[in-house]
């Protein structure tokens, strides 16, 4: 013989499981439990970017913020006065004398129209 499903029984089972997961929920939220990776400051993103690209002894020497998520600026290597401009976004980077440079102007143009030719503290 069949054995029946008794409904009410796994409605009962059902609503006991979900209040036992919000309850769960609600803990963690109020402990600050972090769901999964968060994403990194644009500074720190910036950095870790540059020196990715550029090496270890490569620094960001100027940056100012473009439109939405990208930042622009200038960076060099430790102990050189030579910089070069990039455009940063969450994904990618991109330098002056990469191997795209109309790519790079136009990411420029779009989304940093105030980064100056030359890095304030390094004009002049």
């Amino acid at each position: 013989m069949a054995r029946r499903v008794n409904v009410q029984r796994v409605i009962t089972v059902l609503g006991v499981l979900v209040l036992g997961l919000g309850a769960l929920c609600v803990y963690a939220a109020t402990q600050g439990v972090r769901w999964g990776a968060t994403a990194p400051e644009p500074g720190d993103r910036v950095v870790s970017q540059v020196r990715e690209q550029r090496g270890r002894q490569a620094e960001v020497r100027y940056v100012v913020a473009g439109r939405g998520p990208a930042l622009c600026g200038y960076a060099g290597l430790r102990g050189q006065t030579a910089v070069t401009a990039f455009v940063s976004r969450p994904n990618r980077i991109l330098f002056a004398d990469d191997p795209l440079p109309e790519e790079f102007t136009a990411m420029r143009e779009r989304d940093c129209p105030d980064l100056p030719a030359a890095p304030p503290s390094l004009a002049g």
